[in-house]
Formats: C-alpha cells, sequence, structure tokens
C-alpha cells in the first residue's frame, strides 16, 4: 500500500515522539534519596557517639596532683558512672603519692558499651547520630558494586542526663559541641547485592582523648 503525502509527516512525528520518549525512560533519574538515608542511619546506629576516642580500659589510676587527669574521670564520679577511691603509691623506698583509682560503677555499668573485640575495654556512649536530610549525592547507577558520594545533615538527640550535666560537659566539651545540629557530613556509599552500604563517613567532631 502506498503511503499518501499527507501520511509521512504524521508517521514522522510518531517515530520522533516515540524516540524522546525511550531516550527520556532511559535517561531517567533514580531517587535513590531514602536508601542513601537508611544506609547511613544504618551506620550509625553501629557507631554511636561516645565519651573518648578510642575505647579504654577500667580500673585506672591517676596521680591527684594533676587536675588534669582526675578532672574527666571526677566529672563521671558525681554522675554516678564511676567510683573513686584513694590510695598510696610508692614512688621511690622512702616516699609515695596519693592517687585515685577510678572504676566503673553499678550505674555506669548501664550505661557501659563494651568492646567485643578488646575484652575489657568499652565507652560511656550518649547517643546516635541521626540524618536529617540528603542534601546531594554523585550521579551513579544501580548496578553492584556503583559508588556515590553522598551530602547529608544529622543531628545527636536524646541524649542522657549524665551527658547533659554541666559538669560533664565543662570536662568533655565535644559532648556539648556533638549534641544537638544539625551538623553536615559526607559519605561514600557502595551498591552491595544487599542494597547501599556505607563504605565510608566523613569523621565526626573529635572526641576527648582517653585519660
Amino acid at each position: 500500500m502506498k503511503t499518501s503525502k499527507t501520511t509521512r509527516p504524521l508517521w514522522a512525528a510518531a517515530a520522533v515522539a516515540t524516540t524522546l520518549l525511550f531516550s527520556a525512560g532511559c535517561n531517567k533519574h533514580v531517587d535513590n534519596t531514602m536508601h542513601f538515608r537508611d544506609a547511613i542511619n544504618t551506620y550509625y546506629s553501629a557507631h554511636p557517639a561516645c565519651l573518648w576516642d578510642e575505647p579504654i580500659k577500667f580500673p585506672v589510676q591517676a596521680d591527684t596532683s594533676d587536675a588534669s587527669k582526675t578532672a574527666g574521670y571526677d566529672a563521671l564520679v558525681d554522675q554516678g558512672l564511676l567510683a573513686r577511691t584513694t590510695a598510696e603509691k610508692k614512688v621511690m623506698i622512702v616516699a609515695s603519692k596519693q592517687v585515685n583509682n577510678y572504676d566503673i560503677s553499678d550505674k555506669g555499668r548501664a550505661a557501659w558499651v563494651a568492646d567485643v573485640e578488646q575484652p575489657g575495654y568499652g565507652n560511656f556512649c550518649y547517643g546516635h547520630r541521626k540524618v536529617t536530610s540528603i542534601d546531594s549525592s554523585s550521579p551513579t547507577t544501580d548496578e553492584r558494586g556503583a559508588t556515590t558520594q553522598v551530602a547529608f545533615h544529622y543531628t545527636v538527640s536524646d541524649a542522657p542526663a549524665w551527658a547533659t550535666a554541666e559538669e560533664t560537659q565543662n570536662a568533655y566539651p565535644q559532648i556539648r559541641q556533638n549534641i544537638g545540629g544539625p551538623y553536615s557530613a559526607t559519605a561514600t556509599l557502595i551498591e552491595t547485592n544487599e542494597g547501599w552500604k556505607v563504605g565510608r563517613v566523613g569523621a565526626p567532631p573529635a572526641a576527648a582523648p582517653a585519660q
């Protein structure tokens, strides 16, 4: 059957429309915002905000003549997390110095997060970071092994009373800095067989060094 001259433009227009529609479908951007949020929150659930940058081991001993060594522990004694005893420690045959011994109290055991990889070590943790917004992400695909750089904001809320106490925050200023927000951060996410996972997350504000 011979196509008339009047129908040729209609066929051409239909072909162009089909091509554009197909192209638009192929280039459609997949919105992974919720997946990114879930992946980062899952990571943070396993990495709480804690008092010290590295797990430490109790009991510990500190020289009472050096306030910088005892102030942080004494603040935790005031909050009932540590128990303090005093002792005399010999430094020479005929000399000694007074020291404080600190150990986790019964109340402190409830707030203590043990390090499963180092028996006896642990930390006092005061909250989990939670994503409040995904601000941007680099282009990516849904193929396994694909990566994306995500910028986001998070908060740390519902801190326990011992962490919000003025004495504790004076001894550990980073707690006051960390609680609240929102704060900005970045993370590298990887598409795996189980969905998006965090490969690396930007470091949060530095925690206090171990006493």
